[in-house]
Order: C-alpha cells, then structure tokens, then sequence
C-alpha cells in the first residue's frame, strides 16, 4: 500500500476547505434570508472549519517542499 505525500494530503485538505467555506457561505446567506440565526451560524462555523483545512493544507505542501529542496 504506498502512501500519500504531504503534498496529496495538502491538495486534498486545501479541496475540502475551499468545499466548506463554499457550503458556509450558502448556509449563511440561507439563513440570513430566511432569518434563521442558527442556519447563519453554522454557515460561518462551516467557514471557519473550511479555512482551518485550507490552512492546513498550504503548511502540509509548503513543509514538503522544504524538505525536498533540503534533501
């Protein structure tokens, strides 16, 4: 079984966060049109968790590369 890379993994985590802060984004626009504060906040949590995995995912294939150029 080969493993991923900190790269794929970075690719992957980046994906998945830009996907969470989309699906906030609608969340928090559904609730502020419907007037639902909860909707609302879970959009903006979604985000949060969304930005956090981007990060993540940048330091993931930042890291690699500053390996491979050590190496």
């Amino acid at each position: 079984m080969k493993t991923k890379t900190l790269t794929q993994d970075g690719i992957e985590n980046s994906a998945h966060g830009k996907k969470n802060i989309v699906t906030g984004r609608v969340q928090d626009a559904l609730g502020a049109v419907a007037g639902d504060p909860g909707l609302q906040l879970k959009g903006k949590l979604k985000q949060a968790q969304g930005n956090v995995q981007d990060a993540v995912g940048k330091i993931e294939r930042k890291i690699e590369r500053e390996l491979d150029r050590d190496s």
